[in-house]
């Protein structure tokens, strides 16, 4: 097993058990959808999904480079879309420290902790 391959199954792992969670957590993945998204329902279980997908894609040898560039676009539009609508709400008064400015900056930057993971095994693969 080479480097390559033990990244890309972590993140086919990670993949899979976050997609999991989707179904068995959906309260807390409801509260990341921005408040413009009108069905967040919908949306965390079309991700879910999707992420389960892409896990197994990621997983597998020749599925590898797709499953993982469409990861890391996955990875791009939650950044913008979610964590990006996050910061324009962030403020120290918010409950939850996921929603405060320093929070908000911890989501940004483990999402492009992500993003890279995913384009390192896209391009290696």
């Amino acid at each position: 097993m080479t480097a390559l391959d033990a990244v890309a199954i972590a993140l086919g792992a990670f993949l899979i058990l976050v997609g999991i969670a989707h179904f068995l957590l959906p309260r807390y993945f409801r509260s990341l959808v921005p408040p413009w998204m009108r069905t967040p329902t919908a949306a965390v279980a079309a991700t879910g999904a999707l992420e389960i997908a892409l896990g197994i894609a990621v997983l597998v040898p020749a599925t590898r480079a797709a499953g993982a560039w469409v990861t890391a676009a996955l990875f791009a539009v939650y950044t913008v879309a979610v964590h990006g609508d996050a910061a324009l709400r962030a403020s120290q008064q918010q409950e939850r420290w996921l929603d405060r400015p320093s929070g908000v900056v911890a989501r940004l930057l483990i999402h492009i902790v992500y993003l890279a993971w995913a384009v390192g095994i896209a391009l290696g693969a």
